[in-house]
């Protein structure tokens, strides 16, 4: 089990510039696959344009709690990348203002960030219609100062979406770490006891699947059933949703597609799997996602990979939705991950 990051074990992959490049070379420069924008052009017109803005994702910080083998972040303990107040207090007046329906707050673990409670109780009184927390739930049971975070947000109704690779623990032991399992069915259960997910509390809980593994997410509402009969029998848990989200091969997971030698055949698998359909929802369509530091990415993906926004407007200081709605949207060959089979976004399946 990795216990550092690319970055921090200085490994090549940690650069986004080589990432590319390795996604560009091999079996696309060869011609046994079509790079990703002649594969779209055969349907749809390019260059590729958002449509209306409903989501607003903040990167709260790589910092994580966690080292997960797949991680696209690259988080863990080791990354001190936060986003600071002042970057904060700008992305506040951009949520007040904004046209999105929904705040979705991620990271690495967002609620290690210091000023993180401040940031939630503030975006709160913007009265947006949809508050997401992503919290990869052990980060509850890390430390004693953030055990009472289930009545922390509950007190300012946010939605919870919760990581979960499996409701087995041998699956979520092996993708996240030893012990993982058990204190996540541990928060799971915290964040029931304060009314997540029962009824008539309107309290959303929803829970991610990533594969363990190089495949492809099986079908997402057959998987929800598994996991909700398997978490209710054998634990008394409650959920709303369960998202299915493919494993895009960047960072830590192309890092691992290389080690296990099945780069190719995972690529093969994404670009066979390619479809039409799934494109005309991907989340680069209707969301903004904002990094630690202000600068403005057509998605978390296009983040890690440092392909900032086609727009003359590139930084929360100087936003503005209109032009950032008129912009060209960035694809590259990891963008398959998103257009395969049902389609993948934050939100789960997309066809």
């Amino acid at each position: 089990m990795i216990t550092k990051s690319l970055k921090a074990r200085k490994d090549d992959l940690s650069s986004p510039k080589n990432q590319l490049e390795f996604l560009s070379e091999g079996i696309f420069e060869e011609g046994e696959l079509p790079y990703f924008r002649d594969k779209i052009a055969e349907t749809h017109n390019l260059p590729f344009k958002p449509k209306k803005l409903e989501i607003l994702q903040l990167n709260l910080g790589y910092m994580c709690n966690q080292v997960c083998s797949h991680c696209h972040v690259d988080a863990g303990p080791d990354r001190k990348e936060i986003m600071t107040v002042e970057t904060m207090k700008q992305c506040l007046e951009v949520i007040k203002n904004t046209g999105a329906h929904t705040l979705d707050l991620t990271g690495g673990a967002p609620e290690m960030n210091p000023n993180f409670r401040w940031f939630v109780e503030e975006a709160a009184k913007a009265g947006i219609q949809d508050f997401i927390v992503r919290s990869n739930l052990t980060i509850i049971l890390a430390n004693k100062k953030y055990h009472d975070l289930p009545e922390f947000f509950k007190k300012h109704n946010v939605h919870v979406v919760s990581s979960l690779p499996f409701y087995k623990r041998e699956k979520t032991d092996k993708q996240r770490g030893s012990g993982v399992f058990d204190k996540s069915i541990k928060a799971l259960q915290m964040l029931n006891a304060v009314g997540y997910a029962q009824e008539g509390t309107g309290l959303k809980l929803d829970l991610v699947y990533n594969p363990s593994g190089a495949f492809l997410p099986t079908d997402q509402e057959a998987m929800e059933q598994d996991f909700k009969k398997a978490l209710k029998e054998d634990f008394n848990i409650d959920f709303g949703s369960l998202f299915a989200i493919t494993n895009l091969p960047i960072s830590r997971f192309l890092e691992y597609l290389i080690a296990s030698e099945n780069y190719e055949d995972y690529m093969y698998a994404l670009v066979e799997a390619y479809n039409p359909a799934a494109v005309e929802n991907v989340m680069c369509t209707n969301t903004i996602s904002i990094s630690w530091d202000g600068w403005l990415y057509d998605c978390d993906f296009n983040q890690m990979l440092e392909l900032k926004v086609n727009s003359k407007v590139q930084h929360i200081s100087e936003y503005n939705e209109d032009i950032l709605n008129d912009r060209n949207i960035i694809i590259s060959q990891h963008c398959y991950g998103c257009t395969a089979g049902a389609g993948s976004s934050c939100q789960g399946t997309v066809a």
